[in-house]
């Protein structure tokens, strides 16, 4: 599972000396006084990008468990978590490649199909490959739903971990349509998820 990150570039401007003068004339005299108080910034700190996957194999990473013996009509569940540990994300992009790669992700009508949901509440993870995944006292939405195995720069919007300390987790579903054909028998993918994340657009500070 590969995470890519990248960011805008900000520029911090220095805080300008601030001279104040004053003059004051006498009689048959003259005086300059003068007054230089100066303003130093507080700390000026730049932004960072630090989403995360959690653990591979784990709860919050199931993306790297397989399964083999994939019959048309069957599926499979798995989970990720995705941790922003900075500020404000613009977005989440998600993309998927495979390699190697084979009719079930290049044949988009009858190859594998995806899905990614998120839960309202909290998942909950049942049994060990094949997992299943229930949404208690929530709703289940469909980031988006029955797409071909293979996307590229698909926005996860509306999801937890595009705000600050946001923490999401997404379960993916593949599926074989019933339709898929024999010839696709013995047909073997490693599909491959890559999350992109981009920071906002910078804003007066």
């Amino acid at each position: 599972m590969n995470v890519l990150l990248s960011t805008r570039s900000k520029v911090l401007a220095t805080v300008a000396l601030l001279t104040l003068g004053a003059a004051f004339a006498g009689l048959g005299t003259f005086g300059a006084w003068t007054s230089s108080p100066t303003a130093s910034p507080g700390a000026l700190n730049v932004g960072a990008i630090n989403l995360t996957l959690g653990t591979a194999g784990g709860a919050g990473n199931r993306l790297t468990i397989g399964a083999t013996n994939l019959l048309p009509g069957d599926s499979l569940s798995r989970a990720v978590t995705l941790t922003n540990g900075a500020g404000q994300l613009a977005s989440i992009t998600l993309s998927s490649a495979a390699n190697p790669s084979s009719d079930l992700d290049q044949d988009t009508t009858d190859g594998l199909k995806l899905t990614v949901q998120t839960c309202s509440t909290t998942w909950n993870e049942t049994g060990t490959s094949p997992y299943a995944y229930t949404c208690p006292s929530g709703t289940i939405t469909d980031v988006f739903a029955d797409q071909p195995v293979i996307q590229s720069g698909v926005a996860l919007a509306g999801i937890a971990a595009l705000g600050a300390s946001g923490v999401t987790t997404l379960v993916f579903k593949l599926s074989l349509p019933t339709s898929a054909p024999l010839s696709m028998a013995n047909a073997t993918d490693t599909i491959t998820f890559t999350f992109i994340a981009t920071a906002r657009a910078g804003t007066s500070r």
